[in-house]
């Protein structure tokens, strides 16, 4: 884990956590599905995608706007 505010943009902290969420959520889904619990196991996986969708648009956003940054479209 790094140390919050270690000269990360406020969008960089927010792909951490997400990125944080979905491995909670993928931990919770792991273990459902050794429970038994398909149904949970499934809404859990579907959030940790969430999560890992919303880092990545995150971090594509901090790409897009650091200096020598990918041009719009890539």
């Amino acid at each position: 884990m790094m140390p919050d505010g270690a000269g990360r943009s406020a969008i960089l902290e927010e792909a951490a956590r997400e990125l944080e969420a979905a491995i909670h959520d993928a931990r919770v889904a792991f273990d459902c599905i050794g429970l038994g619990e398909i149904d949970r196991a499934h809404t859990s996986a579907v959030t940790a995608r969430i999560a890992i969708d919303a880092a990545v648009t995150a971090m594509q956003t901090a790409l897009a706007q650091a200096p020598g940054g990918p041009a719009a479209g890539d």
